[in-house]
Parts: C-alpha cells; structure tokens; sequence
C-alpha cells in the first residue's frame, strides 16, 4: 500500500470512529459529565500528543464576551520532543503513550490532579481503542534501538516525490522546528519504518496537514502561499526598456535582471487585492454615481436551521460550519430579494464584501446604486423604506420582538464602557441619538431618522431602551430574514471606503515585521499578521466567495513608451524575451492600434473601450464584444509622484480616439517633449500663471 492509501486510511478511521464513549460522557448530567464539559480544554491537554507554542496578545483575552478568542501572532508551532523524556523528568505529550506505560493514567494525573481520574481513564482507554496514530506510535514498544524523529531543515526547496510506504511497519511524527530563517524553506515529516529506514515526505505534497490535522484535511492541500514563496526567484518582471538597456551593456542572462516579484493582488485578501477592489468601486461609482443603500447583514446563530442540528449540549459556537452555511444560504436569498427581485428598487450596480467579527460572526456588507426612477430623494422617500422606531407591541408584535431582538444598539455609554463602539468615552456610533419628530437630511450623508420619542421598553437585567437606541432597519427584510439587518440610506463614497476598509487601516491591531534592507517580504508580513476565526477560515475552505461587485471592472494599464513590464523566467537569454512580439504588446498600446484600424473606437475614451471592445488575452488584441454583458473600465491609479506618467493618465481620461503616443504629445500642430507640457496646453492643468491671468482679469472687470 503506498503512503497515498495509507494515510487516507487512517485519516477515514480517525474520522469515522466509535464516539459513543464520548459522546456520552458530554452528555452526561452528573456531576462528572458537567465537571468534563466545564473543563474540556484541560481535559484535552492531557491526552494530546503536541504541545503548542506562540506568541498571544493577551489584550483580546481581557474583553469577556462572545466567543472564546485569542490572538496568535506570528506562526504557530505544534512540538513533539524525544520519544522517551530526559533523566528525571516526568514523561508529556507523545512520550506518556510510549513510556511507561504501565503508569500512564498516574503520569498523566500528575499533569493537572484537579481533573477527575475516572474521565482521563475513560479518555485514555478510547484514545487507545481507536485512534489510529496511538495504535502506530504503541508498535515502537516493540522496537529495539528506535531512531529519534527530527525536523529536518531544508537549505534548498526539494522537488515533489512520492514515497510508497508499508502500512503496518510505519508511524509518523511531525516535530516542528522553532529557527525561523531555516523554517522559511519548509518542514519534513520524517517517516521511521520498522526497519529502521526512514523515509521523507515533503510538507507542501500535502501529508503534513492530515497528519497534524486529520479531520479540516482529510484530503491532500497545497498552500498558495507556499507556491509565491518559493517562485520569488523564477519570476522576474522589468520595464520593457530596461530589457534594451540591459543587453546594451553586454547583459545577456536573465537570472541578473529584474525586481522580484511580491504578494500579488491575485491573492485574495492580501493589500494590494483589497486596493484594487477599493479602486474597482470607485469605478463604478464614476460610472453610475454614488452609492444610495448601505446594507448590513449579521449571522443570527438562533436561526432554527443551526439550533435544529445541535447536538445536546452544544451551542452554535460549537457548529462554525453550521454558522457558515447557513449564512451563506440566507445570504444568498438576501441577494436574490434585493439584487433580483428589487425589493428595494432595481438595482442598476452593487458590491459587497463578507467579514468576520473577532466574535466570530459573519456579516455582509452591501452597497447598492439603484436605477434612476428608483432613487430615494427625500425624507419622504426614507421614511417609505427606513425605520428607526420601536414598533407598538400591540399592533405590529412580530416586528416589535424583531426589532428588540435585533436591532437595538450596545450596550454601551455608562452601562457598558468596554463595548466595542466606545472610544474617549463616547459611542463611535453616536448612540444614543436625539428624538426627532421628522426624518430630515443630515450633515454627513446620512439621513437623521424620525425617532419620535415613546416609553421606554423593559429588556431585563434592569435596562430599558426607547427609540433613540434603535439601529435603521427595513421591516420586510427583519421579519423575512429574523437577523440584524441594518439599512441605511447613503449618498457619499465614504461607504466604499468603509466597505474596503482594510486599505486603510488593515486587519484589527496587526502585527507588523519590520525587515532590515530594502527588501520586504510581504508573503512572509501576511502570514505573521493574519487573523483567521473559525467560520471564516471554513468560509474559506468552502470555497465561498468574499467578495463580489457588478458590473464588472476591466482594468486597464498605463504605462509611459517602451516603460511597461514584463515578465520572464530566470533561465530565459533577453534577446528571446525582446523577439517575442507579444512583450512588446499591451492594452494601452493595442488600443493606439485599434483607433488606427477601427473609426467607431475613435468615439470612445481609453477608460471606455471595454464597454464596446473586449481584451483578448491570448491574442494580445481588442475585439469587439459580442455579449450583452455589462463591463465598465478603469485605469490603474497613478500618484503625481510618478511624473509623467501621471500626465499621460490625465490626457488619456480627456482626449478621445488617440492613434499613438505622438497624438497625445500633439496639439494645435505643436508636438510637446513632455505629457505634462501637453496636458497644459490643453488646458487640463493650471500653469504657474494662472494666479497672475486670474488677477489681471479681475482687474479688468
């Protein structure tokens, strides 16, 4: 049997085994079961087989509320030591399953003597009944002069191999080193045959996690991250007159050329995605104005659909996959309502993005700009779609109790000052608000919601809330969905940058590595500032989407002459990479071709094309499109600091049907030496005599 089929074996038998003993002693309502439940993390101490060390910021320990959370900064190790413990030392971990045996429940009492001795034994017994990798690691008994496991620390990255292995004769043990320079290029397993040969299996084949993780990765994964890391060497990128340069001067090989390249914003997630996807929207705000609906939804873990599946005992924070799911669902219907079936008015464009709370709650996100006959335009308007207001009890009780359940702000203010909302001393979100008898239009563009002031309403623990303390909620959609949906109407970009807010101000307090030099790893700063709850990394693992706009955005590069980049290999001679006709091709430059041989695409701006003409990646041209498919376009940002460069996106956004670089140079029969010099006398920028001609005209007035 090779190690494909081995390992998926004991992966299936660890999943599927006999829990009855378990589940039963959770269940139990003595005060032995209850003891065990109170106390499962102690409990499960005891009986594993690594020890964990990081670094955790005990800040986010100190908050008391939601689910039990803590930060780990930096990488998390899993370690094993020696199989047998040090002269004088009692035996942990791994070595409480091999040594001694005979004293095993003793030793492992020692751990932690408040735990009750009847459960660890019954633990230890099904451990030992069942679970795969005790039944491999109890053959080394049986073993004379057992060769110690280590990690092995790669220097160079090792090809992909597969190593069959016997099945009965094998056990596996992952020890983690702890010298991060040399972790950079990887973990081994090291696998010990009985006899005596030991064999290695490489972290990134995808055996390293179900070995550590049998039950997330029960099938074979590879890490992307991983993958970006190790191919920082092979894929080079330089201006394309650099390459000229380059050979000019004798330089002929390509492994001496070019600046490595970084985390892409293909990563999902990463800054630079979250950058692009910030400028996307702004895209499409150009395009069909600012946003009017800012819709946020909120996992309600007492959905019957999650409550209905637990086990007893559990509650939702136990089931993340549930939490996941049957969000996603629910969110799915959300979208149908309001994109499809235009229950706030047909949607002309929207984008959304999915979070998670550090509580661990997923919420969506949701911008919507809505077709022109549909736009909210006074507080008329609002008040037909938005409510603020605690619903009589006796006339609407469904949506009262929504409402109370749902959607009333805090605790905070005096009540509560470690409330998350609270910043100096006052509520970040301005609660509680002031009574208002009409809805009116307010200073930061939101609307001040009518909250007519009424009694107070009881919510126990003797606090009570009146209309002041209600977060805007659309009625259909609370009472339809039964979870925080907070509606509000929006006129300002402001939204998109809270939509995107990662650009700003990145994940919530995180840790940065700061590298001497001047180079920067940003795969290596991902992964040492991430922050993954449950839900979100089965999000993640499903395959669930994250984000999503329409219409879609085609962006379009911008480059100065022969200053666009390309990419190559390390191994490739830059005379190959120059001849190649396609290096010499971009966008921008087909699109000087296109108005050459095509008069209809002279009607259009640069950042207009994709609208008419789609960009043919494998042909490196711009055809007309065929679909019905809405697409927008966009060209990337581009900072003054750039010099011309700026200038020459600046002529692009204004001049329409340009044919070449000289078109944009040209005006008025004269040819400039710079964009810049260009964009002026065409009046896109002001001269430093503009003050002075702005003088001399009043003056004559």
């Amino acid at each position: 049997m090779d190690v494909d089929e081995a390992l998926e074996d004991a992966v299936i038998s660890y999943v599927n085994m006999d829990a009855r003993e378990n589940g039963a002693l959770s269940r139990r309502p003595q005060a032995e079961g209850k003891h065990f439940r109170q106390h499962i993390r102690s409990y499960n101490h005891v009986v594993s087989f690594t020890s964990i060390g990081v670094h955790v910021d005990e800040n986010i320990l100190a908050s008391g509320r939601g689910i039990y959370t803590f930060r780990a900064q930096g990488a998390f190790y899993h370690n094993i030591g020696g199989f047998y413990p040090n002269e004088g030392v009692r035996p942990r971990f791994l070595q409480l399953y091999i040594y001694d045996t005979d004293n095993e429940l003793h030793n492992r009492m020692q751990e932690n003597p408040q735990l009750h001795q009847t459960v660890v034994h019954k633990l230890q017994k099904m451990l030992h009944q069942f679970n795969p990798f005790v039944i491999r690691f109890k053959q080394l008994s049986i073993l004379p002069n057992i060769s110690e496991c280590s990690l092995i620390l790669k220097e160079h990255p090792c090809n992909h191999h597969q190593y069959n292995l016997p099945t009965a004769e094998q056990f596996a043990a992952i020890i983690v080193g702890c010298d991060a320079d040399s972790m950079d290029y990887g973990r081994d397993i090291n696998v010990i045959r009985c006899d005596g040969n030991l064999k290695k299996v490489q972290e990134t084949k995808g055996y390293y996690d179900p070995l550590q993780y049998p039950v997330l990765f029960p099938f074979v994964t590879h890490g992307r991250l991983r993958w970006i890391k190790e191919h920082q060497s092979d894929i080079r990128s330089e201006l394309y007159q650099g390459l000229h340069d380059a050979l000019h001067v004798g330089e002929t090989n390509a492994e001496n050329i070019g600046k490595r390249t970084i985390l892409p914003s293909s990563f999902i997630g990463s800054r630079r995605d979250m950058t692009q996807r910030y400028e996307d929207g702004m895209a499409i705000v150009l395009n069909d104005g600012k946003p009017n609906i800012f819709l946020t939804m909120t996992c309600n873990p007492s959905w019957s659909e999650i409550t209905s599946e637990l086990l007893p005992f559990q509650t939702p924070q136990d089931r993340p996959d549930l939490l996941t799911r049957i969000f996603r669902s629910k969110f799915e219907k959300l979208k149908d309502d309001v994109i499809n079936k235009g229950v706030l008015g047909k949607v002309k464009s929207y984008m959304y993005v999915t979070e998670f709370q550090k509580r661990g709650l997923p919420h969506v996100h949701m911008l919507l700009v809505l077709e022109s006959n549909d736009k909210l335009r006074d507080p008329k308007d609002y008040d037909s779609m938005v409510r603020a207001e605690i619903p009589k009890l006796e006339c609407e009780p469904q949506l009262h109790e929504a409402v109370v359940r749902h959607m009333i702000h805090g605790p905070c203010g005096i009540i509560n000052r470690k409330s998350p909302c609270m910043k100096d001393r006052h509520c970040k979100k301005r609660y509680p608000k002031q009574f208002l008898d009409e809805t009116r239009q307010g200073t930061d563009s939101y609307p001040e919601y009518r909250r007519r002031f009424d009694e107070s309403v009881s919510l126990g623990k003797d606090r009570s809330v009146d209309n002041r303390w209600v977060v805007p909620y659309n009625p259909w959609l609370l009472l339809k969905y039964d979870c925080h949906i907070n509606v509000e109407i929006c006129s300002s970009i402001k939204s998109i940058k809270y939509l995107y807010k990662y650009v700003y101000k990145g994940p919530d307090r995180v840790a940065m590595e700061v590298h001497k030099g001047s180079y920067m790893d940003e795969v290596q700063q991902y992964v040492d500032a991430r922050w993954i709850c449950a839900p979100e990394a089965l999000w993640k693992i499903f395959q669930f989407t994250l984000y999503r706009l329409y219409p879609s955005v085609e962006r379009l590069q911008i480059h100065l002459p022969n200053r666009h980049q390309v990419r190559f290999y390390d191994h490739q001679q830059i005379a190959d990479v120059l001849n190649n006709e396609r290096n010499s091709k971009t966008m921008l430059t087909q699109f000087f071709a296109l108005n050459l041989r095509d008069p209809q695409a002279r009607k259009y701006l640069y950042r207009e094309i994709p609208e008419h003409y789609c960009w043919n990646k494998r042909d490196m041209e711009w055809h007309r499109r065929r679909s019905t498919r809405k697409v927008i376009g966009r060209i990337y940002t581009v900072s003054p600091s750039e010099g011309d460069k700026f200038y020459l996106r600046l002529l692009l956004s204004h001049v329409i049907g340009p044919t070449s670089w000289e078109y944009l140079l040209t005006n008025n029969g004269m040819t400039f030496s710079t964009f810049k010099k260009s964009a002026e006398d065409r009046g896109f920028l002001e001269t430093d005599h503009s003050i002075h001609d702005c003088l001399v005209e009043a003056t004559s007035l």
